[in-house]
């Protein structure tokens, strides 16, 4: 007997998945749309995927490893996840995702766009199948800034300081976004310090080559900001026609084009 196949789209909180989401509404019906939730997401992250499922008309399961960071965290002799160990997107995002699929056939939903040249989450599981619907229908950035205007949600409220879904303490976060964590959520950051440690000569950070202690320093995030803004406006000049928020994030780019983990970041 023929498996129905699922068609799923895990989302992240972020603009490409979202405005996916948004795309797909009225193209495959049966859509289950899932968020795999680390619980160290923002606030404004859940709060941006409230409005979207109410956008949708259909529930946004979350999916979660029980165990949570601070076991995985544990469990890798406390060494801070970086970009050549990305065990937070394997224990809290893939085997999760995985786990919900099971061994039904699925066809995965990734939003990148036709602007872009990398790939997304494929699985090893030979019954998940990746498909990038904006890559087949010539979807740019451009236009996913217009759907989610279209649509009414909006980017989050995040993308005032950051461009990135994720962990509040993502490896991924540019200097300037460390910096908009500070002054937009505190107690975050500190949060984020206290998983900083020194080992002999060896110091586990979050942020490459420095710590958030560091960081910090008025001196440092000051220069932290002149740069950041020194690009903004550099970026202004040369494309006057572009929005503000596209400016924004193509500054954060300049400063580090390192690409985040497509499960956590589209």
């Amino acid at each position: 007997m023929t498996q129905n196949v699922r068609h799923i789209l895990s989302m992240s909180g972020g603009k490409d998945s979202t405005a996916l989401a948004v795309y797909m509404r009225d193209r495959e019906p049966n859509m289950e749309y899932v968020f795999c939730d680390t619980k160290k997401e923002l606030q404004e992250t859940y709060d941006y995927l409230s409005k979207v499922e109410a956008y949708l008309g259909k529930p946004i399961v979350r999916l979660n490893d029980e165990r949570g960071f601070d076991h995985w965290l544990e469990v890798y002799g406390n060494y801070l996840p970086s970009p050549q160990m990305r065990w937070c997107t394997r224990q809290l995002k893939i085997k999760p995702f995985e786990n919900f699929v099971g061994d039904d056939p699925v066809v995965s939903y990734i939003g990148i766009r036709a602007d872009e040249h990398r790939d997304g989450y494929i699985s090893s599981k030979p019954n998940i199948k990746p498909r990038y619907p904006f890559k087949e229908d010539g979807i740019v950035e451009r236009d996913v800034y217009r759907i989610l205007e279209d649509s009414g949600l909006g980017v989050p409220e995040y993308y005032k300081w950051r461009t990135r879904s994720g962990c509040y303490f993502c490896f991924f976060q540019r200097k300037a976004e460390w910096i908009g964590l500070k002054e937009n959520h505190p107690q975050l950051f500190e949060s984020a310090k206290a998983y900083e440690k020194t080992e002999g000569d060896k110091q586990f950070t979050w942020s490459q080559s420095e710590s958030l202690n560091d960081l910090e320093q008025p001196a440092r995030a000051d220069e932290i900001r002149r740069r950041h803004l020194k690009v903004i406006q550099a970026k202004q000049a040369a494309r006057p026609d572009r929005p503000l928020i596209e400016v924004f994030g193509d500054a954060l780019d300049e400063e580090n084009d390192e690409e985040g983990c497509m499960i956590c970041h589209l």
